[in-house]
């Protein structure tokens, strides 16, 4: 069946749309947004979250970040799971430079550049005829020949590069799609508090095979085959796995997953709107109250 690779979710203390990179470094546009009041606590941010998709398109056939945003928290610790995403864009590299938004060169005619919240980005200062210039997710594992046989043999992925000397492989599922980048790291995989999950897309068919596989072979399942209900909306089903460095894999099925990313023509709007609405960070200043970390 095909497997594709869909989003990569960050999670953010400060509203990461509220700064220039996503909207107008990157000119992404916003695809959807939901809220979650999510659990009421004594204080009116208490467990209140909302996110939204940013990408170059619709998730059918683009891949995109699920951007979190927790409004009671200040921050998130960082850990050395993320390693960044890659995307060839000539005209992010200008509207960079026009914003006067950091940018270092680290190979020829590549930018490494931070979004909010510290997640790096690399900027490729090139155009490619396919319509989604994001080309890679890179993650960083301990034991690469362990993390090859758990994403190749186990989640079906294929090899197109592999460089033992420099520990780093190139993994997809297609050839136009954006593909994982495995990179060794020395000693252990943190993920501290901002750890992210990335996620694909399978026919429904195969989650309970997938599911069924994993258990067989004593890999980690964090939320065991489930189908969550979106009121009016389709109901999707959903396996989250985690690979040897705990690195968090959603797979959804596809079909109804379709239906569910269809892009929302009033997406910016409603993002404007959200966030005008938004004044947390005058309520924790009003009170004296610092944002928790996370």
């Amino acid at each position: 069946g095909s497997r594709r690779a869909l989003h990569f979710v960050f999670q953010s203390g400060k509203n990461p749309l509220r700064r220039p990179f996503y909207r107008d470094v990157l000119r992404h546009e916003e695809l959807k947004k939901e809220f979650e009041e999510g659990c009421k606590g004594r204080l009116p941010y208490d467990g209140k979250w909302s996110k939204t998709m940013v990408g170059f398109g619709p998730e059918d056939d683009h891949f995109v970040a699920e951007l979190t945003y927790n409004y009671g928290i200040g921050d998130y610790k960082l850990g050395n799971d993320f390693m960044g995403i890659t995307l060839a864009s000539s005209q992010a590299v200008s509207n960079a430079r026009k914003l006067e938004w950091p940018l270092t060169e680290v190979a020829e005619g590549v930018f490494e550049t931070e979004a909010p919240g510290g997640y790096k980005f690399y900027l490729q200062n090139r155009s490619l005829p396919q319509s989604d210039p994001v080309l890679k997710v890179t993650l960083a594992v301990s034991d690469l020949h362990k993390s090859l046989n758990y994403w190749c043999d186990l989640l079906g992925m294929k090899i197109y590069e592999k460089d033992e000397e420099k520990q780093r492989a190139l993994l997809g599922y297609a050839d136009n799609q954006c593909k994982l980048e495995l990179q060794g790291v020395k000693g252990a995989v943190e993920h501290a508090a901002a750890f992210g999950r990335i996620a694909f897309s399978c026919p429904q068919k195969e989650l309970p095979d997938l599911e069924d596989l994993m258990k067989r072979e004593n890999q980690k399942i964090l939320t065991p085959l489930v189908s969550l209900d979106t009121p009016g909306k389709a109901t999707v089903q959903v396996v989250i796995l985690a690979d040897p460095d705990g690195h968090e894999i959603c797979f959804v099925g596809d079909e109804a997953f379709r239906e569910l990313s269809k892009v929302d023509p009033e997406g910016s709007k409603l993002l404007d709107d959200a966030m005008a609405a938004d004044k947390s960070d005058e309520w924790f200043a009003k009170h004296n109250k610092p944002k928790a970390s996370g």
